[in-house]
């Protein structure tokens, strides 16, 4: 294979994909004049630039040269019904009509909170705002306030959102040995709060039992993701998180289970899949039907002090916490959510990741999807992946190769996350995941050029 096969591969996949995009190419340069970096939120970036969508339906998405994707990306998880679910479309207009958000308390917030609580384990009482970021930052709140302390131990590569406290290693540093230091991900967050956050590898107790013995008496609580999200999409080892249950009962601090994005892998959220239940539990995503929606809540004796009438009342409050309209789409979709749902999801999930599994063995490619259930990530290596750090070392390794996949498939009308990761909506049959992994199959013959230039590592002999 000639030196220029590798640079050939990438600029053709490049150059389709801006042919056929050329309406977004237009609108992305009109929006670099007033977004920075042309959209509001970074995880839908990517090069060149990000096809602009303009309407769901279903599973379908259709951009502004009206070329048709499956959808994979479901917003990073959160449409569980895909686009324009009838039910969900539905009680939007119902409550419209009505009015959006009426500023006092609302029949329909009270259905809502029944719902999560009588699905969530560890749910007895819950409190909603606006975003997953909100939830997991008042949760840590919660815990400090209940416990006195103020240290909260998060797993490195873990992502809670964007709020100050959690911007400690939200990714590893793939160049160090041994435990994780503590560092800040971004700047223009105080050095402040690392007085408040420690660290540990995920999947390691033993590291855990460490920290929480050297600082007994001063951490309030464990904060992680029962599957990591950002972090690689690495999955709890068997009996890891029932440990993290025992340590965090012997060292007499609170569990915190953000479960913003494995809600969707069982009724009860992953913790009612395992039998692990928290002390909080922070969720987002579908639970607002497509509209922003986030929620924080677990015992009440935690949770007691955020009723206003409480002697020691923690102040909560957010112009559009628990807005009608949004609590009415939230309620309607997790009516049409129950556990043949699931099941019927996940079994697709499975049957996404197996075929996956065999174009890369047909392809001769040393990669494999991982995951649980409804959500499957690509893990570039065939070995063992049991930390953030082992995720992200094996994608660095990849180079581009993952934007070239992800650029490919797109291409050929497949949407999922740029990262690497696949989501189910209900809405999908075994026929769209069958296109799907044969699109694979045809994008990573189409990247194989570049592979040999840049990763002969991933190609078997």
């Amino acid at each position: 294979m000639n030196s220029n096969a590798d640079q050939n591969a990438a600029d053709t996949i490049i150059e389709t994909f801006m042919q056929r995009t050329q309406g977004s190419g237009e609108w992305d340069a009109r929006a670099k004049n007033s977004l920075p970096g042309g959209d509001t939120r970074a995880s839908s970036y990517y090069t060149p630039y990000p096809a602009y969508m303009v309407r769901g339906e279903g599973c379908y998405l259709y951009d502004l040269d009206e070329n048709r994707y499956i959808d994979f990306l479901n917003n990073y998880t959160s449409l569980i019904h895909g686009h324009a679910h009838p039910a969900t479309v539905s009680a939007i207009q119902e409550q419209a009509a009505r009015g959006t958000v009426l500023g006092s308390a609302a029949e329909v917030t009270v259905e809502h909170a029944e719902m999560l609580c009588s699905r969530v384990p560890s749910l007895e009482s819950v409190r909603y705002c606006n975003s997953g970021t909100e939830a997991t930052h008042l949760a840590m709140r919660a815990a400090r306030a209940f416990t006195g302390k103020d240290i909260i131990v998060k797993m490195d590569g873990g992502y809670h959102g964007s709020h100050d406290y959690v911007q400690v290693n939200v990714k590893p540093d793939t160049a160090e040995d041994g435990l994780p230091r503590r560092r800040l991900t971004t700047r223009g967050v105080p050095a402040a709060v690392m007085e408040g956050m420690q660290v540990v590898p995920f999947n390691d107790l033993d590291a855990l039992e460490d920290l929480l013995r050297a600082y007994s008496g001063e951490v309030a609580a464990i904060i992680l993701e029962p599957v990591l999200g950002s972090g690689g999409g690495v999955e709890p080892q068997p009996g890891y998180l029932r440990g993290v249950r025992q340590l965090a009962d012997t060292y007499d601090v609170l569990l915190i289970f953000d479960e913003i994005l494995t809600f969707r892998l069982d009724v009860g959220g992953i913790q009612s899949a395992v039998g692990v239940t928290p002390d909080l539990t922070s969720v987002a995503k579908f639970i607002g039907g497509g509209l922003p929606l986030g929620a924080f809540g677990g015992r009440q004796e935690i949770m007691a002090p955020f009723d206003p009438t409480h002697p020691q009342t923690i102040p909560h409050n957010g112009t559009f916490n628990g807005n009608n309209v949004t609590m009415a789409a939230g309620v309607a979709t997790m009516k049409e959510y129950g556990a043949e749902e699931v099941a019927g999801i996940n079994e697709l999930g499975q049957r996404l990741k197996d075929g996956s599994n065999r174009a890369f063995k047909v392809a001769g490619i040393r990669a494999r999807a991982a995951g649980l259930g409804s959500i499957i990530p690509i893990h570039w290596s065939e070995g063992e992946i049991r930390t953030a750090r082992d995720a992200v070392a094996v994608q660095e390794a990849a180079r581009n190769l993952p934007k070239l996949l992800h650029m490919e498939m797109m291409n050929r009308g497949i949407f999922s996350a740029p990262r690497g990761q696949f989501t189910i909506s209900t809405p999908m049959t075994a026929r769209e995941i069958d296109t799907a992994v044969s699109v694979m199959a045809q994008s990573l013959e189409m990247v194989k050029p570049y592979m040999v230039e840049h990763t002969p590592h991933l190609l078997r002999d």
